[in-house]
């Protein structure tokens, strides 16, 4: 996911829960998040999505980076 943020100018996060669950935040145009959205759709080579759940909030602008949490 780093990879498509930064292709798309998108700031935030990702990390990967104890469950085998990924937690992403993502802040940008809304097209470029709607870009990585896409991709975390379909996920890496050899990964399986199951579902997606989105929740929108106000854009604040924490951001200036996207980085892999652990």
């Amino acid at each position: 996911m780093k990879e498509a943020a930064e292709k798309n100018n998108v700031n935030g996060w990702v990390r990967n829960l104890p469950d085998k669950r990924v937690e992403a935040v993502l802040e940008g145009a809304e097209s470029n998040v709607e870009a990585v959205m896409d991709w975390s759709r379909i996920g890496p080579p050899g990964g399986v999505v199951e579902d997606l759940q989105i929740k929108e909030e106000k854009h604040k602008g924490e951001f200036s980076n996207f980085e892999i949490l652990s």
